[in-house]
């Protein structure tokens, strides 16, 4: 009966570690990427990953707003933590509005610099 017991708890930790795991690995080493980066290709392929970096961080900030409005419209449901869950949403939306500027900062310099190569 312990065995199985033991066995049950491994089964779902495992559950756990594999649903946390990050399903969309980084595609490139950016750190060699930026190092190695000579040719006008190069810089290109770096801004437009960091221009998909911006879509994703977009995409998640618009999920986050809408989430944010359904936390506002329905407050009551959520009781007290609806302010706690307003405000949390809230840093999310700033923290990837952030991110989005950022990538589309890094994306700017990269296809700068890949026009002055040439």
């Amino acid at each position: 009966m312990k065995n199985k017991v033991v066995i049950l708890i491994d089964v779902v930790l495992l559950v756990l570690l594999t649903c946390c795991a990050q399903m969309n690995p980084h595609p490139m080493d950016m750190t060699q990427a930026i190092q190695n980066a000579k040719t006008p290709t190069d810089h290109t392929a770096l801004a437009k990953h960091y221009e998909d970096a911006a879509k994703e961080m977009l995409s998640k900030a618009q999920e986050h707003k809408k989430m944010l409005q359904e936390y506002e419209s329905n407050t009551s449901h959520y009781g007290r933590q609806a302010l706690d869950l307003q405000a949390h949403c809230r840093n999310l939306i700033s923290a990837y509005e952030q991110a989005v500027k950022a990538n589309m900062d890094m994306a700017n310099s990269h296809r700068s610099m890949a026009t002055e190569i040439k």
